[in-house]
């Protein structure tokens, strides 16, 4: 199983149970966490991705604060390796996303995949591919949790 980059949506669904959306999220973490750290990685924004969303979900499904916390504690930087964003900050990225014509919240998704890539990922895992348009572009897989799992099934 070669190293995956996790988006946010795997993090949330694989971590709070939405039904059959979380299916392949779930999976995947379940595989990871008998795979080792070593195995995927992810960003220190998504970790706050993580934290915003699920304590502002709707009531069935919102954690509470401490709970978010927990999560994040053991799951994610218990499990995974945490990239910061360091040698993607100043003008540089900026004028990357510019020349990209990335507009408005996308910003987010593109600094997730340009840590992603810096990181050495061999592929993004998200449920929200077309958010990731220019990490494809660049040659990096990107993948749903169902097509990672596939993926990685003989390994």
């Amino acid at each position: 199983m070669s190293q995956a980059f996790l988006d946010t949506s795997i993090l949330l669904g694989g971590l709070i149970d939405f039904g059959s959306t979380s299916k392949g999220a779930i999976a995947v973490l379940d595989k990871i966490a008998a795979a080792g750290p070593a195995k995927a990685m992810t960003a220190w924004h998504c970790c706050l991705e993580f934290y915003s969303v699920a304590t502002r979900l709707p009531e069935e499904y919102r954690l509470e604060p401490g709970m978010a916390c927990r999560l994040i504690e053991e799951e994610i930087l218990g499990r995974m390796q945490v990239a910061g964003h360091p040698a993607v900050l100043g003008i540089g990225f900026f004028l990357d996303a510019a020349s990209s014509q990335i507009r408005g919240g996308r910003i987010h998704d593109f600094h997730i995949g340009r840590i992603a890539s810096e990181q050495g990922a061999a592929s993004l895992v998200t449920e929200n591919k077309k958010h990731f348009l220019s990490v494809a572009a660049s040659g990096m897989n990107v993948m749903t949790a169902n097509e990672y799992l596939q993926s990685t099934q003989n390994h």
